[in-house]
């Protein structure tokens, strides 16, 4: 009877044997004994061999052994290998993962390892469902939390609202701060009185004190935003940031670094604030990566670096923070902190479009009226996009929508129905009142209409648009509407699109005070104005200013700035510019016929 029962417990004491072993850090003779105590079918020991492969304990690491023998386990009713192989479900497996493979039949995992490999994992819900319930009906208080978490957090045909509050509470009742997480924050969503949410605050006050970083993140929120019937109390609602963001929780840590950036509930202090979004956002928190971005291209002068701004705006805008993906644009249409590239800009225009961005749809519009090329398919889903806002009655939308079509953006061009959603967009939209205007002007799509067509255009003129100001100028200056010419109002209308940028507006107040309308001439002011058009990129504006350096007008001759200015011109395919350079060794040089205001402005 004594050696029967001496063989009996010959089992138990060998696991507590290899499980000392592995406390000693022996981990290989560990390892090796509790393979030999698994073989010989004791569940108990093929769970911890599982938790030896599945973490590289004493042997390679591998996901489909782990998993194999924790199954072995599970399946003898170890109610912690239900829970370890729901969690592994949870978390995300392999696509075509099974367990039943053993590492021979399937591929080790971990032991070489593609780090672009594990992208591809993807949680298998229902898989985590199945042992979380072999677990949960087991007594395994963290099993009844996951199930709970599964219940409320998985796939729609997964959700059971009932049942996560059931397995939630079943989890609190054991003890389980992870239950009292999940339950808490269900109340919190669903309180309707003040019981209900205080029986919140104590269920996520049990969590927070417990260490649980997701409920000291929880409990930060609440009290900065004065939620469920608590007061906003921004000291308390930084030190549970604190706590939550030193637990590695990034979200707390994107929190607690804004307020330390602004003074919220804490001293300010700019360096460590820094430094906690810069922990958030590399533990992949995109909103701390768009504010670190903000922080170095418009914080202080200690932090204001374009090139950092733009590595962080492109962390976010990769994991589709929708305005980081903007500025990111912005930044490479204007080559700030990257070198300019309009390609480029359309790229994260584009992206931040498909995320909902509806100005940036307009943006990458205007980008491709502008001549930067784009795939077709890119460019007819612009169009659809534009189109839904447009039927979605979005005004906007409408005159975005009617000026790709009348341009054949995304399409063949149609200004029939570009006249007609620029027409439903022309009340709210000012652009529109201006294209609006501009096809009737034109008779494009539409009847010509010249009256009616300047009438849209000078309402949008009188809104202070550039494009406007200077086409209903150019209409007043050679009085293509019924002879009407007003050059005092033209000069006005130039002069306000000159103040907003307009290099066409800068040469033609040039143009204007060189003489030959009815207003004053002033050669010294003409060459300015010819100056601020050829520093813009405007050819025309570039080889007048070249003739004015070249003849001495309104200022000295300078023949080596004549030149290179003829030249930037020349460049740009204006043969006038280019007579002038080839005449230019003659001292007797004369400038070719000269192009009246008429000529050298087109029509809009």
């Amino acid at each position: 009877m004594i050696g029967r029962f001496a063989l009996f417990s010959s089992k138990p004491r060998s696991l507590a044997r290899a499980e000392r072993l592995l406390e000693e850090g022996e981990v290989s003779k560990a390892f090796s004994l509790f393979a030999k105590l698994a073989k010989a079918g004791m569940p108990e020991a093929a769970y911890r061999v599982g938790q030896c492969y599945l973490s590289g304990q004493g042997t390679p690491p591998s996901l489909e052994e782990g998993a194999r023998w924790t199954r072995i386990a599970a399946e003898a009713g170890i109610k912690e290998a239900s829970f370890t192989l729901a969690t592994l479900f949870a978390m995300g497996v392999p696509e075509g993962f099974d367990l039943t493979l053993s590492v021979s039949a399937g591929r080790g995992l971990y032991d070489q390892v593609d780090p672009e490999e594990t992208e591809s994992y993807k949680p298998d819900f229902a898989q985590a469902r199945i042992w979380a319930e072999k677990g949960a009906a087991a007594g395994s208080v963290e099993a009844q939390a996951l199930l709970g978490h599964i219940f409320n957090h998985g796939p729609e045909e997964i959700q059971d609202r009932q049942a996560a509050r059931h397995w939630y509470g079943e989890a609190v009742q054991g003890g389980s701060l992870q239950g009292a997480l999940g339950l808490g924050l269900i109340l919190l969503e669903d309180a309707e009185d003040d019981d209900q949410r205080a029986q919140a605050m104590e269920l996520l006050q049990r969590a927070a004190e417990g260490g649980i970083g997701l409920a000291n993140a929880a409990m930060g929120w609440i009290y900065e935003h004065g939620a469920n019937g608590q007061p906003r109390d921004a000291e308390v609602s930084a030190r549970y940031y604190l706590k939550a963001a030193e637990q590695n929780i990034p979200s707390a840590q994107a929190r607690y670094g804004l307020m330390l950036l602004k003074g919220v509930g804490v001293e300010t202090n700019v360096i460590q604030g820094e430094s906690w979004l810069r922990r958030a956002a590399y533990g992949g928190d995109a909103e701390a990566a768009a504010l670190l971005g903000d922080l170095y291209i418009r914080g202080e002068e200690l932090f204001r670096r374009p090139m950092e701004a733009a590595r962080w705006y492109q962390l976010a805008a990769e994991q589709a923070h929708t305005p980081a993906a903007r500025v990111l644009a912005v930044l490479y249409l204007t080559g700030t902190g990257v070198p300019r590239d309009e390609r480029k800009a359309a790229y994260w225009f584009n992206h931040a479009a498909t995320l909902g961005d509806h100005m940036a749809d307009a943006d990458l519009g205007n980008l491709v009226l502008a001549g930067v090329t784009r795939p077709d398919e890119e460019q007819h889903n612009l169009q659809q996009r534009l189109r839904q806002q447009a039927e979605g009655g979005n005004p906007l939308g409408a005159f975005n929508l009617g000026v790709c079509l009348a341009q054949g953006v995304g399409g063949t061009p149609d200004e029939t129905e570009a006249f007609y959603w620029l027409g439903l967009a022309r009340e709210g939209v000012v652009n529109a009142q201006y294209w609006y205007g501009r096809l009737l002007f034109e008779g494009r799509g539409v009847a010509q209409n010249r009256q009616d067509g300047l009438s849209w255009m000078d309402k949008a003129a009188r809104q202070g648009m550039p494009e406007a100001c200077v086409s209903v100028a150019q209409m007043l200056v050679t009085g293509q509407v019924d002879g009407v010419r007003d050059h005092a109002r033209a000069l006005e209308l130039y002069q306000q699109a000159a103040d907003a940028g307009l290099p066409e507006a800068y040469f033609s107040l040039g143009a204007m005070y060189g003489g030959g309308h009815d207003v004053p001439a002033d050669l010294p002011r003409a060459r300015e104005y010819f100056e601020e058009a050829a520093q813009r990129g405007h050819g025309l504006g570039q080889m007048m200013l070249g003739r004015y350096l070249l003849k001495g007008l309104g200022g000295p001759e300078d023949s080596e700035q004549a030149r290179y200015w003829l030249e930037q011109a020349a460049r740009q395919g204006l043969g006038q510019a280019q007579k002038l350079l080839d005449s230019f060794a003659t001292a007797s040089a004369t400038l070719p016929h000269e192009p009246s205001l008429v000529e050298t402005r087109a029509a809009p």
